[in-house]
């Protein structure tokens, strides 16, 4: 029996997501917003459990520098043909889930990465999505960059892949009944919300990574910062109405920026352990005071 949890603000479930979508009404939700895991090995349970205990696997651990420790990374740097096929059926079975429980004219905003995006964008204007453009956040990450491996002493001057400086954001939109104007009166939903009236929402973001007070309290090796997830989850709901939906929930970043808002959402998360972590960390989230 699938673990839950359900206040006025929010639900959230320990459960895995394409089958929990799959028991969802249709058109129930206005926007997703979230972070998957791209079905990549590096996600699965025996991976993250040596992630936990700091053993790596397959996960990079990055030297500890300026007196901080940094977290694990996933290796996302050479994708065989068979990792290819998998991130792709991955996502041929979330993309039409995910279509069915969205109503006409919602967004889903997706953290992806260059090296996938392509297949994630394939995936998902196959199951009838419009693909709305990309969202480009400005970041200096500590992915890629890396010397080969067992020869950063002989070869200091070569990267084997660029060091990554950007997060990549992919934008879609379930295709609207009529124009966006009728959408908007019936559902709430087809436009994405402006930071304000005179400003457009832009698809350039700079966003710092999240900082130590919320890693205190959320320790998740893929945790979203506040101050981005707050500025998505507003833009996802133009009229700021609605139900939020985050199938890979994580430490629970995009439930704590709905609620933040005053928002009502669902989250979703098949690690109970995240699980458990959310459900302590979102409301600490929400009471923290960020910047952009």
């Amino acid at each position: 029996m699938r673990k839950w949890y359900r206040n006025s603000h929010y639900t959230i479930y320990n459960a895995d997501s394409l089958e929990w979508l799959g028991s969802e009404r249709a058109n129930s939700y206005h926007a997703v917003v979230t972070d998957p895991p791209f079905g990549l090995v590096e996600y699965t349970a025996p991976e993250l459990n040596k992630r936990r205990k700091g053993r790596g696997g397959i996960w990079r651990l990055p030297n500890a520098f300026d007196g901080a420790k940094r977290q694990p990374m996933p290796r996302f740097t050479v994708l065989n043909g068979h990792d290819r096929m998998g991130v792709l059926a991955f996502h041929l079975r979330l993309a039409p889930e995910l279509f069915r429980v969205l109503v006409p004219g919602a967004h889903v905003m997706l953290s992806s990465q260059c090296l996938v995006s392509y297949l994630v964008a394939q995936a998902f204007c196959m199951a009838g999505f419009e693909a709305r453009g990309q969202i480009v956040r400005v970041v200096k990450t500590l992915r890629g960059g890396d010397r080969p491996k067992f020869g950063d002493k002989q070869y200091r001057d070569v990267s084997v892949i660029p060091r990554s400086c950007f997060e990549l954001w992919l934008l879609f939109r379930k295709p609207c009944v009529g124009r966006v104007i009728e959408n908007l009166k019936r559902f709430g939903t087809g436009a994405l919300r402006r930071p304000s009236e005179d400003t457009p929402f832009p698809d350039l973001l700079q966003v710092p990574p999240a900082r130590r007070p919320e890693r205190a309290v959320a320790n998740h090796p893929s945790l979203k910062p506040q101050a981005l997830m707050r500025f998505l989850v507003r833009a996802s709901l133009p009229l700021g109405k609605g139900v939020v939906l985050d199938p890979f929930m994580g430490a629970g970043s995009t439930i704590a920026a709905a609620t933040y808002l005053g928002l009502k959402s669902v989250g979703v998360e098949l690690d109970s352990k995240y699980f458990t972590m959310a459900k302590s960390a979102i409301p600490k989230l929400v009471d923290l005071e960020v910047t952009g």
